[in-house]
């Protein structure tokens, strides 16, 4: 919605297709939707934006069934851990495939991806899901470091816990008022992250203002990484 409000022209792709389209409708003329499983190259191959990617999509591992990655590391079943690293870490593969040689015709562009503080300072439980993010705010600073004899930067966005729809999910622990103060206890201004704080940082990032800015990792937190 940010970067349809300045003007420019939005991709929305998410594995739910009516999703997308409802998203793709509110924004209106400037929006495409499309159906995209981003942990599978067949179909993050056709988009093929030219100046930002920003990669989102995340999986926390309570999906299909599956065990939630939330608890000890050993209870984690392989089928969860291979989920989990398709959707947060191979998706910036097939997405960097979709998009890189697009930009580098261009000789600019920008990739942002969403990776957490979870890969900057790990708590106990979701071992799987830090190690994806982990590798998800590396591979952004790699990126950077390789494409910028092409113009391209990259970058990555590292939201503390935010009130979503997953917010069970990542405590672990039922969505109650008690379990959030405790949860809020470590943020220290106060309160969950919001979309429009994400939204904010990633286009000051898309932006000529951050053209000498690549290879960060940037907390949006509150503090949490203090």
């Amino acid at each position: 919605m940010r970067f349809a409000q300045e003007g420019a022209k939005v991709i929305v792709a998410d594995i739910s297709g009516d999703g997308a389209k409802q998203v793709a409708a509110e924004l209106g003329e400037r929006a495409m939707a499309f159906t995209n499983d981003v942990s599978r190259r067949e179909t993050s191959k056709h988009l093929s934006p030219t100046h930002t990617v920003g990669r989102q999509a995340g999986c926390h591992g309570q999906q299909r069934g599956m065990d939630r990655i939330e608890q000890p590391m050993l209870g984690v079943d392989e089928a969860t851990f291979d989920r989990v690293f398709a959707i947060n870490v191979k998706s910036i593969f097939h997405m960097t495939h979709a998009a890189v040689p697009l930009m580098r015709r261009a000789r600019s562009g920008v990739i942002l991806n969403v990776g957490s503080v979870a890969g900057l300072r790990p708590r106990p439980g979701p071992t799987w899901y830090n190690a994806s993010k982990g590798a998800a705010n590396l591979l952004s600073k790699s990126l950077a470091a390789e494409l910028a004899p092409d113009g391209i930067r990259g970058n990555a966005i590292c939201p503390v816990i935010g009130a979503t729809g997953m917010i069970g999910d990542f405590m672990g622990v039922p969505d109650t008022p008690e379990n959030r103060r405790r949860f809020l206890a470590t943020i220290p201004l106060g309160r969950f992250c919001e979309p429009d704080d994400v939204a904010h940082a990633a286009l000051f990032l898309a932006s000529d203002e951050a053209s000498f800015i690549s290879g960060v990792e940037l907390p949006v937190d509150g503090g949490r990484c203090i």
